[in-house]
């Protein structure tokens, strides 16, 4: 028995799918202590956008290091926040002409969910929340309440009060209509549903199976909660900072929401860091109302300035329009084919392969673990965990990602 089975906790996960040991990792490649490479289509769960270690970051963390910059400084102003900030605003808001204000919230991006339903059942004096099935938005008592995988619910006894989720545009007949459904439940006085504070929504569920919102939906909803008086959420915590392409996964439909979260590559370095963006007029909060010691990670901040100063000067967001291209290409023509069973979907640098109509989780299990085998990290998510996700770095380069779908193929033939 190892250490890790000697002494952590039964609540490990990853590692008891991916079982190596590792100990370096550069770009899309991690290495196991043993010498084994690993092309890495998992990223940090979406954490590490930037690959691992990339240099022009690490050079910036470094220097600063170096000068012994504050790395903990609560809420107070700092050198390394003051950038940050200054940054953000020019780089991301102001070119988008979006006007929000900046909350930093506690480490990781539960943090920034809970903080958003904190405000949001504060400024409409309401306690409900609307939600969506299949989401996925945290795991302290708040997201869960508003997560819709009922395994993940269960630890939460007693606490799952004040929400209500309505359907997601999936996995309903042909013609139904969501928003109208919504739109019935709101306007019925013998729905039993009392109207939200907000309606919290992903523009693409990656944990729920890497179903992708259409741009009409998006817009609906955006009309529906300005006609009800209701907040509108976007949890961008997995699918922001570019994953979709564009720097929020909401600016395709071209929507405003209300609040905004983003954790994961906000940080650029898979530094612990998440934070809210507000419309101002809904920033009701009193000073120190919502707090957090770790909210003045400035290494974070450090990482997360160098990251936006990457992606301004290597024209990220079309290099990821190109990888897009080619793994729907790849996924339609060399993985599609296998069966009609088989369903891709995805934008962007996130794309899934639905298995359930075809071996379901078994076969998802199978294809993910011999993938590992040849040299792929890859996870499986969805309901019963029946989606393989795609999830690389944005940097990745083409020759690797070539290497990591190949792999992907050559694990279906041997398995079937």
């Amino acid at each position: 028995m190892n250490i890790f089975e000697k002494r952590e906790s039964n609540v490990r996960s990853y590692c008891r799918s991916f079982t190596d040991i590792f100990h370096r990792a550069k770009g899309s490649i991690v290495y196991s202590e043993s010498g084994k490479e690993y092309i890495d289509f998992f990223a940090g769960a979406g954490a590490l956008n930037y690959g691992h270690n990339n240099d022009y970051i690490k050079q910036k963390i470094l220097s600063y290091l170096d000068s012994d910059g504050i790395t903990h400084g609560l809420d107070m102003y700092t050198s390394a926040k003051e950038k940050f900030l200054t940054i953000f605003s020019e780089v991301i808001l102001t070119s988008k002409k979006l006007d929000y204000h900046i909350q930093f919230c506690g480490p990781t991006g539960t943090n920034a969910v809970e903080a958003a339903l904190k405000l949001a059942r504060k400024i409409k004096k309401k306690p409900g929340i609307f939600s969506f099935m299949g989401a996925y938005h945290g795991m302290t008592l708040g997201s869960l309440s508003i997560s819709g995988n009922t395994g993940i619910r269960a630890g939460a006894i007693g606490a799952l009060n004040d929400v209500n989720f309505m359907p997601y545009p999936y996995g309903f007949m042909e013609g139904f209509d969501t928003i109208e459904y919504i739109e019935s439940v709101l306007n019925d006085v013998h729905s039993g549903v009392e109207k939200p504070a907000a309606i919290i929504f992903e523009t693409v569920q990656a944990e729920g199976g890497v179903i992708v919102a259409p741009i009409e939906w998006m817009q609906r909803l955006r009309n529906l909660c300005d006609k009800h008086d209701i907040l509108l959420i976007c949890d961008d915590i997995q699918v922001g900072c570019g994953r979709t392409g564009s720097f929020f996964s909401f600016e395709r439909a071209n929507i405003v929401p209300d609040i905004v979260a983003l954790s994961k590559s906000i940080s650029g370095y898979g530094f612990p860091m998440s934070l809210l963006l507000i419309k101002p007029e809904l920033d009701m909060w009193e000073p120190g109302e919502h707090t957090g010691t770790f909210r003045g990670n400035q290494l974070a901040f450090v990482g997360g300035t160098a990251a936006l100063e990457y992606k301004e000067s290597t024209n990220l967001e079309q290099d990821v329009k190109l990888k897009e291209f080619f793994l729907k290409n790849f996924l339609t023509k060399e993985i599609a084919t296998i069966s009609e069973n088989i369903a891709i979907r995805g934008i962007g640098m996130i794309w899934g392969i639905d298995l359930a109509n075809f071996g379901g989780s078994s076969f998802a299990k199978k294809i993910t673990s011999r993938c590992f085998e040849l040299g792929l990290i890859i996870e499986r998510t969805g309901r019963n965990d029946t989606v393989i996700k795609i999830l690389p770095p944005l940097t990745v380069e083409i020759s690797t990602l070539e290497r990591g779908c190949s792999i992907i193929k050559a694990a279906f033939e041997q398995c079937l």
